[in-house]
């Protein structure tokens, strides 16, 4: 398959959801969403190691971080369409609004601040290449850098974050 036809299989579905609209779906259970949460794989080592990141970064302390193995995880990606078991499962939930892949990552970065705001250099990718690039890290995640274990003794800053 040529590369332009494999970026073009690759789109991401966009977050047609309104604001909060987890709150109304039965199979989510009820969780606080005050604060923005990061879903992320909790058995991945790139994502364990973003998490311990996010936690020095976040200077106040708020964002909280659900892994998709939880069945808050489970049922909030499902809710948005997405598996608990697919590579592409991150999402950032801020504010009510989902966002995934790239551009939740560039969110985050956002809503982070500081040396954080440099993953938003990667605005000046057109959005299917910064998908289709994220699709090929996220799909070799575990090849390249194997698995982990974020809930494995944590220190007690990062576990305070955690959701169940």
């Amino acid at each position: 398959m040529p590369w332009r036809e494999r970026m073009a299989s690759d789109k991401i579905r966009p977050m047609k959801h309104t604001p909060y609209s987890y709150r109304d779906d039965p199979a989510v259970p009820k969780f606080d969403d005050m604060h923005p949460i990061a879903f992320i794989d909790g058995e991945c080592a790139l994502c364990s190691t973003s998490a311990r990141m996010l936690h020095r970064l976040d200077r106040t302390g708020n964002i909280r971080i659900c892994p998709v193995q939880t069945e808050t995880g489970r049922a909030v990606l499902a809710h948005y369409g997405l598996r608990a078991d697919a590579p592409e499962s991150w999402l950032w939930l801020a504010d009510g609004c989902a966002h995934m892949d790239a551009e939740g990552i560039i969110a985050m970065a956002r809503r982070l601040g500081g040396w954080a705001r440099v993953v938003g250099l990667m605005r000046v990718l057109p959005k299917p290449l910064r998908s289709w690039l994220y699709r090929r890290v996220a799909r070799n995640r575990y090849a390249v850098f194997g698995r982990g274990d974020l809930c494995a003794l944590p220190e007690p800053g990062l576990r305070a974050r955690l959701m169940e």
